[in-house]
């Protein structure tokens, strides 16, 4: 059995593909089948004069997305998508299908995202979610080549890690309500206690009524955490990883980018050491540009959108006020109102796709933070013990893992950037 993607070493030989039929156009006494096995797409090539009038004759009737099994002789031709076709010798039909909904023709998003479990047949979601895969893949490679360890942090959580007012509530069995994680951060502070360098990787939830093109309910992210780091640190970590991403994806799924028409030219300019940009400079330029930014404020969907496209590629925002960043953020020595975390913004207008920073190493400042959150004392008892017993300072970031794809695909919306879209109003399929 061959699959697409391997069909080059079969140049001349005579193969057997298992696949689906992805579309059907017919010429005289000829089919041309455009034939998917999820590795990839290929033209097939049937003749009544080869199959005889009985294959022939059932070929010109099956259905959008009929599974079938064919065998045929490789062929080169430089005119077909991949390079070569395929002569077709027999054809099976495996599984009949009958009026497929999505047709080649245009459909609206809601009519598309209501059958997201077809939509992802298509070759450009295939392209979109193969690339996800190399993302997910680099990043992996990228923190283990570099000594991290991969230890998950949990999915249920006594209390926010970031913010209360965007929590999944679930009922614990007679504990009470416990909630789905914001990030696992607060967790990998601990095993990087014991480890040194470490990262999670896993789905997050954001209880945001938001419907924006840059949200979900449901999303991935990665987190690496290290001890004995500081703020520059974690900027040269994040620098580094966005930069061997898109590198990997550039090498390895040119195929992909172009199926989606991405205009590669501003994703092959990314360099390190990224800009850098302080937030009090960054609210200068936001006024410079006429927006209604004031200093103090979180940078919306236009302020980011504004920031990075002053810049040729990826940009840190350094600096943030602390009363804007969660608990746990160490504070400038200088500047206790400024926080020692950064933002990185995507060029293109993608806005930010990493946000991170230097945590908290101190005892008294930390129990001092907790209480001014008004965060429940308790629930924090494990987390304030990470500075009982040999604190040092360290720090991490969490990279989004739709965003970057979204970025690197130039997507319009992060629902088309994961298998399967959470968002305010969608939970289905």
């Amino acid at each position: 059995m061959t699959r697409i993607e391997e069909i080059a070493r079969h140049d001349g030989r005579r193969v057997t593909l298992r696949g689906w039929l992805a579309n059907r156009r017919s010429s005289g006494k000829i089919h041309f089948l455009q034939i998917r096995d999820g590795s990839g797409f290929i033209q097939g090539v049937m003749s009544r004069a080869t199959v005889g009038d009985g294959t022939f004759d059932v070929t010109r009737h099956l259905g959008q997305e009929t599974a079938i099994e064919v065998e045929g002789d490789v062929r080169a031709d430089t005119r077909a998508p991949g390079g070569y076709e395929i002569d077709i010798t027999a054809l099976r039909v495996v599984g009949p299908s009958t009026d497929y909904p999505i047709t080649p023709k245009e459909h609206g998003p809601d009519f598309l995202l209501d059958r997201r479990h077809l939509w992802i047949r298509s070759s450009r979601q295939q392209a979109v979610l193969r690339i996800r895969h190399e993302v997910i893949d680099a990043t992996r490679d990228y923190l283990n080549s570099r000594g991290f360890v991969l230890a998950d942090t949990p999915i249920f959580t006594p209390a926010a890690c970031e913010g209360t007012t965007t929590l999944f509530p679930v009922p614990y069995f007679d504990h009470g309500t416990v909630y789905l994680t914001q990030s696992g951060q607060l967790y990998n502070e601990a095993t990087a206690m014991a480890l040194g360098r470490v990262y999670s990787f896993g789905p997050t939830f954001r209880a945001e009524k938001s419907k924006t093109r840059r949200h979900l309910t449901e999303f991935w992210m990665v987190e690496p955490e290290m001890a004995w780091a500081d703020l520059d640190d974690v900027i040269e970590l994040a620098e580094g990883l966005v930069a061997e991403v898109v590198a990997r994806v550039l090498d390895r799924r040119a195929r992909e980018l172009a199926a989606l028409g991405r205009d590669t030219a501003p994703l092959e300019r990314i360099r390190t050491p990224f800009a850098r940009l302080t937030y009090d400079d960054a609210a200068r330029l936001l006024k410079e540009k006429g927006l209604p930014f004031e200093w103090g404020g979180d940078f919306g969907s236009p302020d980011e959108t504004a920031l990075s496209e002053a810049f040729d590629g990826p940009v840190a925002v350094t600096g943030f006020p602390a009363a804007i960043k969660a608990f746990y953020f160490e504070p400038e020595p200088d500047r206790p109102e400024i926080s020692r975390s950064v933002d990185i913004l995507a060029p293109e207008g993608y806005g930010e796709i990493i946000g991170g920073g230097q945590r908290i190493a101190d005892y008294e400042l930390l129990e001092r933070r907790i209480a001014e959150h008004g965060l429940p004392r308790d629930a924090f008892e494990w987390y304030l013990d990470l500075r009982r017993y040999g604190s040092v300072p360290h720090g991490g970031f969490g990279m989004g893992i739709e965003r970057v794809v979204a970025w690197i695909c130039g997507l319009e919306h992060l629902r088309e950037a994961i298998p399967f879209p959470r968002m305010l109003y969608r939970f289905t399929p």
